[in-house]
């Protein structure tokens, strides 16, 4: 199993130690550098980890996940590049690119980014990853080994496709809750109490879902199958054909890319 130092000890930081714990890893194999005593407590307290209040006090693991702040990144980069000496470095700083990262930490070539998505919290997640051609096969397998434990991996052969990642899985989960929403709201409309309708919306999705996932079948073909000709599906589904959702579902992935490198941009102008 590994042992990985965290630095940042926030909510998906948390997942992803859990998540390792529950695939076999030891918690004393596992240690956390965070500043906020609340989240030092409770990371001990929960899974046994060893946490320090500062990075002078680490022990630096052959791996190490940076998971704080975009914004903070340079300033805990310049401190964490006086300590490393071949580390394997995985990052899941949001919008901060390789070429960045490397610059912050005084070169440093042995780098993943990372890109996880929120249902990493109940170990349900997707990751998107990237790594230069400089990181070994060994490294990429380390780097997607840690990030299972919270889900599934997917690779990207260029960096900016995980603008693209980031706004498909990264900002899809409020996608899917802002469809909820609008299901459970309709149902209401009709005259359901909210609980029913609530129920029946998250139900839906999560059934729907794991459907999709066991039976290996495309999507479309699975909605043609509950689409009878003349039916309540077909006629619910010319109703969003013809209010533009694929559409904009579209627009919505084209515009989170599109702030992403906007994003990605942005931080590497940092110091």
């Amino acid at each position: 199993m590994h042992k990985v130092s965290f630095i940042g000890g926030g909510n998906m930081a948390a997942a992803i130690v859990g998540g390792l714990i529950a695939s076999g890893t030891e918690p004393a194999d596992i240690e956390v550098v965070e500043i906020n005593a609340d989240a030092r407590e409770k990371l001990a307290t929960r899974f046994g980890v060893v946490t320090h209040t500062d990075l002078s006090q680490a022990r630096l693991h052959a791996l190490v996940v940076l998971a704080v702040k975009p914004q903070t990144l340079p300033e805990v980069a310049a401190a964490l590049a006086r300590r490393l000496s071949g580390q394997l470095v995985v990052s899941i700083a949001a919008g901060v690119r390789v070429a960045d990262l490397a610059r912050w930490l005084g070169g440093h070539a042995r780098i993943v980014r990372a890109m996880p998505n929120t249902p990493a919290l109940v170990q349900a997640g997707i990751t998107g990853l990237f790594a230069p051609d400089a990181v070994s096969q060994e490294s990429r397998s380390q780097a997607e080994s840690v990030l299972r434990a919270v889900g599934g991996v997917v690779w990207v052969d260029d960096e900016p496709q995980l603008d693209a990642v980031t706004a498909v899985s990264g900002s899809g989960p409020a996608y899917v809750f802002y469809f909820i929403e609008s299901l459970e709201a309709a149902a209401e409309a009709q005259g359901l109490a909210p609980g029913v309708a609530r129920q029946l919306a998250l139900q839906t999705f999560f059934g729907a879902t794991k459907l999709a996932l066991e039976s290996g079948e495309e999507p479309a073909l699975l909605r043609q199958r509950v689409t009878s000709k003349g039916g309540t599906t077909e006629r619910g589904l010319a109703a969003l054909d013809a209010a533009g959702v694929k559409q904009a579902v579209g627009q919505a992935v084209e515009a989170a890319c599109r702030r992403g490198a906007e994003l990605g941009d942005e931080l590497g102008r940092l110091a």
